[in-house]
């Protein structure tokens, strides 16, 4: 885990590998404040964070804190951010986050080891957007803004730093990681890609895997591109032959894509195709069980580990 400046006063939280659970995160240090951009997902490793923010910073003061959308690798930290900070996300980010019941109720065995997220409650953005909303961390400009359709889910929010050229991209952009659109849309991540293009960004910094410089975005994007078209094909073709997406996904040949961490998230990525085409509401358990099966046990999860 490390903490860099990508620009004046911009720093960019990275964790490798970037797998489940393990995100990234960033702060803007301006004057005499700090403008935070995600937390963790455990208890440990929001404490990191927030101590190397602190070294950082000379320990300013957190006077806002955005999600970019309400899973919990970036949001359960939310609960260690001081009361007096204000929290600001999509508004079907607040409302997600208020619902979700992950850290009170005992997992299913979905992932091992079990993510310890060392919290016991969650903390929902009480500011709140639907498009556009422009954050100032001293001199630093944060626009914050929205694709307009669903995509990694209904709320992804991108912060835009237009006098630095620095993007945090959120879950809308995965860095040699493996997307995932359970509960967004295959569809809408696709027009994504065609709506981060327009950022002309230096720097940017995805939700999982390596800050991505100027020269290699185009690529990036390709290849995620090409990852949710491989998507789209197989579940055509799987419902046209009547094919679970269990089936299909074990008979799918991933080729560059099957490098990148958690290559099961084909399985949940199908599942969303599958909901999407047909209409359908998506079973979130019996996507994770065709998970499991494919994987042939438990998801490898390994945000409990710091080194």
């Amino acid at each position: 885990m490390t903490l860099s400046e990508v620009a004046p006063g911009v720093y960019a939280w990275v964790q490798p590998d970037g797998s489940w659970f393990i995100n990234n995160a960033g702060a803007v240090h301006g004057e005499d404040e700090v403008v935070l951009i995600d937390t963790c997902a455990t208890a440990s490793r929001t404490r990191r964070f927030l101590g190397a923010v602190a070294d950082a910073t000379g320990e300013a003061p957190i006077r806002l804190a955005v999600n970019t959308h309400w899973h919990g690798d970036h949001t359960f930290g939310n609960a260690l951010l001081p009361a007096s900070t204000v929290l600001i996300g999509h508004e079907h980010t607040r409302s997600e986050i208020l619902v979700d019941t992950m850290l009170a109720t005992e997992l299913p065995p979905i992932w091992s080891p079990a993510p310890d997220w060392g919290l016991s409650r969650t903390r929902a953005p009480t500011v709140v957007l639907s498009h556009d909303l422009t954050l100032f961390a001293g001199d630093h400009r944060i626009d914050l803004r929205h694709p307009g359709h669903e995509a990694h889910t209904h709320g992804d929010v991108v912060a835009w730093l237009p006098q630095h050229r620095v993007l945090f991209a959120g879950d809308l952009l995965f860095h040699h990681v493996t997307p995932l659109v359970l509960q967004g849309s295959i569809a809408g991540a696709l027009r994504s890609m065609d709506w981060l293009r327009q950022f002309p960004a230096a720097r940017i910094i995805p939700g999982h895997g390596p800050v991505i410089d100027e020269a290699g975005l185009a690529e990036v994007l390709d290849a995620q591109t090409r990852y949710y078209q491989l998507i789209q094909h197989t579940a055509r073709a799987g419902l046209a032959a009547d094919h679970t997406p269990l089936q299909v996904a074990h008979d799918c040949d991933l080729g560059e894509f099957a490098r990148w961490p958690d290559p099961h998230r084909i399985v949940l990525n199908l599942h969303r195709a599958y909901a999407d085409a047909t209409g359908a509401a998506i079973d979130l358990m019996t996507a994770f069980t065709d998970a499991i099966t494919f994987n042939g046990g438990p998801l490898d999860c390994a945000v409990n580990h710091e080194t």
